[in-house]
């Protein structure tokens, strides 16, 4: 099981000063499964660097049904073009997976970015990274099978937790993945034969992760490069 850590990735590529003012200028917050950080269509008042648990945004039809548009760990920040320009949200933010960020206003962020390039061009590499997820998961929603795109989905829960086990129940992953309950069902079971993962009253344990990566399309390792694995600034 991997160690408990309460570190951001994007604060990481900073140097100690950028990092201590963006730590100064920032204060701790806990959230919960389900905790609503903003609705579709709100302003931007404030941003996350998150430091355990994942925050996901989730596109909500009119019809009621739902599905994950991206998610955020402990690899980024929340709504990082607000660092340039006043933005509102397009989706619900919301806790996948609870923990702990630095929420810091939007206002003080860039009067910070301002005077420091390097957080500038750190967030701005961040917001590219998204993007590039953001276009891979459209053509993944089209053209692949629900199965492929729960084990992608759990490979990338898996990557921004400590451990191996999520706790989420079937109405929340079918809602997250915008499948029917019966299909979600469908595929872990099937991962559970093929002994990638165990599933059991809302509770997933990763018990093969190789395993896992077979059963997921491509889109893993091409949304993996993008968000995840940013090029350090020059």
């Amino acid at each position: 099981m991997r160690s408990a850590t309460l570190r951001n990735h994007l604060l990481d590529r900073l140097s100690p000063e950028d990092r201590d003012a963006v730590l100064s200028a920032s204060t701790r917050f806990e959230f919960e499964l389900g905790h609503v950080f903003a609705q579709a269509g709100d302003a931007v008042a404030h941003v996350h660097f998150v430091l355990s648990g994942i925050i996901s945004g989730v596109a909500d039809m009119e019809d009621g049904r739902t599905v994950e548009t991206f998610m955020v760990g402990r690899e980024g920040v929340t709504t990082p073009g607000a660092v340039n320009v006043p933005v509102r949200t397009y989706s619900r933010l919301t806790g996948q997976s609870p923990g702990e960020t630095l929420r810091i206003e939007v206002s003080r962020l860039k009067a910070l970015a301002d005077e420091r390039p390097n957080l500038r061009e750190v967030v701005a590499l961040y917001a590219a990274g998204l993007q590039g997820e953001l276009e891979q998961s459209g053509a993944c929603n089209a053209l692949h099978r629900s199965d492929q795109r729960f084990a992608k989905w759990l490979l990338r829960c898996h990557d921004r937790i400590d451990g191996d086990t999520l706790h989420l129940t079937q109405e929340y992953l079918a809602s997250l993945l915008g499948s029917q309950r019966t299909t979600v069902n469908e595929a872990a079971q099937g991962l559970q034969k093929a002994g990638a993962i165990s599933y059991s009253r809302g509770r997933v344990t990763i018990l093969d992760r190789a395993a896992l990566e077979r059963a997921a399309c491509e889109c893993y390792t091409n949304g993996r490069r993008s968000s995840l694995d940013i090029p350090n600034p020059e």
